[in-house]
């Protein structure tokens, strides 16, 4: 479904689709972002609370004004084109649909705001709801609808209006668990027939990593990452991109096998490095001991204590500090014969072929 931004063979610049640097200055606060997205293309915005995200989507909707850099879309400046008028399709986190509107009008109400009749506008709307499987709730009005079959709507609407750019704010945070599962399935097979722009913003890495083709990692109103799912959750840069792919991460300096960290214990890895590296491993590589082992085939071993315990999907989080602060897990069987409590003094291994190191 990905494809790279068409580029003019002499500037280099994008012939379609989305071309954006967001600058946009709020008190202390600076957004950063450059943003290139090709039609046809899902890029999610990803980082934590307070990194810009959502600034960064009200300025391409035109809710929040550029205070410097540029919006481009298709060619077309849009920088000081009023939000009404730019060919933007918007789906907020709480869907925002007309309490008092039934499904089909809440959708039929972009396409009249463009000009078309009732009629038409009606029509629209029913074949976009009849798409979003929501035929048989076209008088429904919004408290009648799930969870699910509102955010369909609020999808429907803003698809209706044909935009080139669509614009998806935490779509799915108002679901509950279950019904976020099957809405993620279906949002998925959505964005894959949508031929123009769309841009995700979400703090959950599951939404990121099913829905879009690339991620775009923002913290303090930078990007710090950006690349497929797959290169990020293999090569995270940051210790929150880290945490986010349950990865622990680490920099140092490589030499040959050895990466030795900044304050830290050399870490043998299976790769040959030279020069700033970043290694990672995940938690389910350690393996922790109370005696110190012998006879272990692991070269990395480092003497911890228990700083926290706390339940992981079925499993066990170890959160350990001292000679190597990371993260560990284990089965609750296994935490048990270890006796496991904050406070316990373990020693942590790790092979040296189940640790992944990559240049800075």
């Amino acid at each position: 479904m990905t494809r790279p931004p068409a580029q003019d063979a002499h500037t280099g610049a994008p012939t379609e689709g989305l071309d954006a640097r967001l600058v946009v200055d709020r008190g202390g606060f600076r957004l950063d972002v450059p943003l290139t997205v090709a039609p046809g293309e899902v890029v999610a915005l990803l980082g934590p609370n307070g990194a810009g995200k959502t600034t960064a989507l009200r300025a391409l909707a035109g809710l929040t004004p550029l205070t410097g850099g540029h919006l481009r879309l298709e060619g077309t400046e849009l920088d000081r084109t009023p939000p009404e008028a730019r060919p933007v399709g918007v789906v907020f986190q709480d869907y925002l649909l007309f309490p008092h509107l039934t499904a089909l009008d809440n959708v039929a109400f972009g396409p009249r705001c463009q000009g078309a009749t009732k009629a038409e506008a009606r029509a629209r709307a029913a074949e976009w709801l009849d798409r979003m499987g929501l035929a048989a709730h076209t008088g429904a009005k919004p408290r009648r609808l799930s969870g699910g079959q509102a955010q369909r709507v609020a999808l429907a609407r803003a698809l209706a209006t044909r935009p080139r750019l669509l614009l998806l704010d935490e779509p799915l945070a108002a679901l509950d668990a279950r019904t976020r599962l099957e809405v993620r399935a279906r949002l998925r097979r959505h964005l894959a027939d949508f031929e123009a722009v769309a841009v995700l913003v979400t703090h959950d890495p599951l939404d990121a990593m099913v829905l879009a083709d690339r991620l775009v990692v923002v913290e303090h109103g930078r990007v710090v990452q950006e690349g497929t799912p797959a290169d990020i959750a293999r090569h995270p840069r940051t210790d929150y991109i880290a945490r986010l792919v349950g990865l622990n991460l680490y920099r140092g300096e490589a030499d040959g096998h050895t990466v030795r960290l900044a304050g830290g214990p050399p870490v043998t890895t299976s790769e040959v490095l030279s020069g700033p590296v970043f290694v990672a491993f995940p938690p389910g590589a350690v393996t922790l001991h109370r005696d110190r082992p012998t006879g272990s085939s692991a070269r990395n071993l480092w003497r911890c204590e228990v700083a926290g315990l706390e339940t992981h999907g079925d499993q066990i989080r170890a959160d350990l500090t001292g000679e190597l602060p990371l993260a560990a897990d284990l089965t609750t069987v296994a935490a048990a014969e270890l006796g496991l409590h904050p406070g316990a003094r373990v020693w942590a291994t790790v092979k040296a072929t189940q640790t992944h190191a990559y240049p800075v």
